[in-house]
This record gives C-alpha cells, sequence and structure tokens, in this order.
C-alpha cells in the first residue's frame, strides 16, 4: 500500500559493508536523519581485507569475532562483474584497476569505495566503532512506535556512547562467524584445526597433508590454491558425486584426492573418513560455511537465531512484532547481491517515512509459516532458510515497492557463469562465451544513464 505521507526518522544503520552504505543511501534519500556504525576503519564490510588473523580463535569458537572479514588473499568474484552493480551505479572497469571480469577482491572493495564517494555517504559513518548493545526502550505492542536504545564503544578512546533512535537496520553481514560439523573426536585432535574464516595465504601448508572439509566454492578454491605447496589434500565432501569442473581438476593433479565425510578424528592424527579409508593430516581446514549472529542485538527472544534460521522474520526483512522499526537487511544468500539489497533498502526506508505499510501481524506470521512449510516439503534442511536461488522470488520481492526486476541479461550472465563453473571450474573465471548478452548489458539502462563523464 502507498501514500503521500513522509514522517522523518532517527534510523541507526549497524554495518558499512554494501548492504549498510545502500540503506544509509536510500535512508536518507527518503529524507531520514542516519547514523551508520561501522567496527572497522573503512567502508567494505567483509570486502575490507585484514591480512592479521594472527589472534583469532582459529575455530571461531567464540560469539564475538575480532577479525569481520573471511576473505584470502587471492580470492576472486564468483559472478561477472557486469551483474553485481548496484541498479543505477554499475561497476564497471577503471583506468589501472584490475580489468578482469571476474576481479579479485580489492576491485570491488574499491567499487564500494566509489560507491560511497559518489553519493556523499561517509558523513553518515562513524569508524572504528563497535555496537555492544541494541535493545527496546519499552517492549511494544504491535502497530505502536518504538524506540531503541543502541550502545557503542570507540575503538580508540574505549569511550561508550548510548543513543536513542525510532528505528535500527541491522547490516551486519553473515559471513564471519564459522559453522562448524560435529565431528567425533574433534576435541581431541591434537594438530592444527582452522575454519577458512581465517585461511589468507598457501604459504604455511608447505609439505603438509591437509584436509579440506566441505565441497563449497571456498573450499574448491582453497583446495586449488594448495596443490602447489602441500604435500596431500584430501576435499572431503558430503557426496563423491562431483561436478564435472571439480572431477577434472581432480585428474589433473596427483595430489588433490576427494574423499567422502569424516567419520571420526584420533588422537595420533588420523582422519578417518566414512569408507573407512584413513590418512594422518597435519592440518584440518573447516570450510563449512557460517552462521548468522546478532550478539549485541536483545529483542527478548522476538527474533532468535535456530540453526541458522533467523525468525520470524517477514520476507527475509521484518520481524512482525518489532516492524518497521527493526529491519535486517542482506540476510537472504544465493542470490545476485547488490541489486536485492538495494531492494530491501528503498522497502525499509519507504515503510519507515510512511509511503508505504505492512500487511496485518497476522498475515505477516502467516506468511512465514507458509513459506517455512513450503521449505519443509521441499526438503530444504531449517540452516538453508535463507538460501534463496530464486529470480522469482527476487522479482515478487521487487514489486512490494515497485523496484525493477531483474533484467534478463543480468540472470542470463549469473547462469552462464553457474554452468561454465560447473564445467571449468579452474578456467571460468578467465574462459567465457557470453558476448552476446554482454552487449546486452552494455547496451542498456544500468551501463548508460548515467553518462561517461561519471565514470
Amino acid at each position: 500500500m502507498v501514500s503521500e505521507r513522509n514522517l522523518s526518522k532517527n534510523v541507526c544503520v549497524i554495518g558499512a559493508g554494501p548492504s549498510g552504505l545502500v540503506a544509509a543511501r536510500e535512508l536518507r534519500k527518503e529524507g531520514h536523519n542516519v547514523v551508520v556504525l561501522e567496527q572497522n576503519h573503512d567502508v567494505g564490510g567483509q570486502w575490507l581485507y585484514e591480512p592479521k588473523v594472527e589472534h583469532e580463535d582459529p575455530l571461531g569458537r567464540t560469539n564475538v569475532q575480532n577479525v569481520h572479514s573471511s576473505i584470502y588473499a587471492s580470492l576472486r568474484l564468483i559472478s561477472p562483474r557486469e551483474i553485481m552493480g548496484f541498479t543505477d551505479f554499475p561497476f564497471v572497469v577503471k583506468t589501472g584497476r584490475d580489468s578482469r571480469r571476474f576481479p579479485g577482491h580489492r576491485e570491488l572493495l574499491l567499487y564500494l569505495k566509489d560507491f560511497c564517494e559518489y553519493f556523499g555517504l561517509r558523513e553518515m559513518i562513524r569508524f572504528n566503532t563497535k555496537v555492544e548493545h541494541v535493545g527496546m526502550m519499552n517492549y511494544p505492542e504491535f502497530g505502536k512506535d518504538l524506540r531503541w536504545i543502541v550502545k557503542s564503544k570507540e575503538k580508540e578512546s574505549e569511550m561508550g556512547v548510548e543513543e536513542v533512535f525510532d528505528a535500527v537496520v541491522v547490516a551486519t553481514g553473515h559471513y564471519s562467524q564459522p559453522r562448524l560439523p560435529n565431528i567425533k573426536g574433534m576435541d581431541a585432535w591434537r594438530r592444527k584445526q582452522m575454519h577458512s574464516h581465517i585461511y589468507r595465504v598457501p604459504n604455511p601448508f608447505q609439505d603438509e597433508v591437509v584436509v579440506v572439509v566441505g565441497n563449497s566454492l571456498s573450499g574448491q578454491d582453497i583446495g586449488m590454491e594448495l596443490v602447489d605447496v602441500a604435500k596431500e589434500i584430501y576435499l572431503s565432501a558430503k557426496s563423491v558425486d562431483v561436478s564435472e569442473g571439480l572431477s577434472k581438476v581432480i585428474s589433473k593433479h596427483n595430489n588433490l584426492h576427494l574423499r567422502p565425510q569424516i567419520d571420526s578424528l584420533h588422537e595420533d592424527g588420523r582422519v578417518l573418513f566414512e569408507d573407512g579409508t584413513s590418512v594422518v593430516a597435519d592440518t584440518i581446514i573447516y570450510c563449512t560455511g557460517y552462521s548468522y549472529s546478532f550478539p549485541f542485538l536483545d529483542t527478548k527472544g522476538t527474533v532468535v537465531v535456530d540453526d541458522d534460521r533467523v525468525g520470524p522474520l517477514y520476507e527475509h526483512t521484518f520481524p512482525p512484532s518489532l516492524a518497521p522499526s527493526l529491519s535486517f537487511i542482506g540476510i537472504p544468500r544465493k542470490l545476485i547481491g547488490f541489486p536485492f539489497f538495494e531492494s530491501q533498502a528503498k522497502w525499509i526506508a519507504q515503510l519507515l517515512s510512511g509511503k508505504r505499510t505492512l500487511p496485518s501481524w497476522d498475515e505477516m506470521m502467516q506468511s512465514i509459516k507458509e513459506f517455512y512449510r513450503s521449505r519443509e516439503v521441499a526438503g530444504i534442511p531449517k540452516h538453508n532458510t535463507h538460501d534463496i536461488a530464486n529470480f522469482e522470488y527476487c522479482d515478487k520481492y521487487a514489486d512490494y515497492i515497485g523496484f525493477p526486476h531483474l533484467e534478463e541479461w543480468r540472470k542470463e550472465l549469473c547462469l552462464s557463469a553457474l554452468r561454465n563453473a560447473d564445467i571449468n571450474l579452474d578456467t571460468y573465471r578467465d574462459s567465457y562465451d557470453d558476448s552476446e548478452m554482454l552487449q546486452e548489458a552494455y547496451q542498456s539502462s544500468h551501463f548508460t544513464h548515467l553518462g561517461p563523464e561519471a565514470f
């Protein structure tokens, strides 16, 4: 529902990564007063590479990570740059920078810095400021105004600040809190165990026998990177039925092996796999994904994280009892992130200004229950609740706020990259056959509307 009301709110955005930056822009565009609290010294969130991980818990078993970014030195994008830009700010090649279609992580950080400068967002951001507590001033009644107390601390001065906001947007990302498997003997295994959260470079694994747990993209990337330094690499996957691309890579390297899941770990260094084979390993690297974590947030149990299902959340964004004064941006995974974050940000901004309204509490809760039921029927585990992998959902979401649907070229370039990676895992970032769709992209308004002087 759309109305012409325009109520200016004082809004706190937590995090200055991609989702936090676009949230700040859309909130300000809608007339709100915005403060962005960012724990690091610069924008970028996950894309702000941090090489120093010496003091981080190797398995990330603490509730709060000292290092936010999980990016390793050699990481390159898994999607072509053309599909990743916000709708009105394309991710174009710039002189003197990484011009590859699948560039390294620093190129995306520079894009986010460009976005920040172009739209004048830095003035809203307080850097080196860690949020320690977000809580309700008074327990809400649905539909009544709710205010939030936000306590933060500045890194250098250690000075604590307590402020009151009309609304809070949580944009802290979802690739920082390691998710670990539960393996028999894991606590007794005396050799080196670490989560990929703190993997940065291959050098420390020289001449080692390494078991990489998890057949995710990061597990495959790290496995392929280790072949030149490690003695042996065992890639432990849930299924030995792997993609054509991974099979090709394994056949090229005598020291890269595929194994099923780990059955148990033993004090003498043995790693026993479910097929009965075993190896004596020096290091185990868990590439087993990440969990959602909001240690600063106190909603009196209204919002909980249950086996990586954050909820209840209406459309992955609003807890019905606290909406729209509390919202989450960037929760969904396995989608073309930047345009989706932008649509979330616009919806949040317009709901806070009164331009749009949400359905009733009952309708939102019913929608959430139906969504959960559909996931169960489809056999999708609870911890994959927010893995979307569906263009239609993105377009349905966009319809709530009159946001444009994903362009066909954006969808096709995404699918083309996924298909190519499935067949040519080690070369898909540098060898592709999508030139026709690429020309369509370059001729679209996404790339032409700002004119060459903007870039």
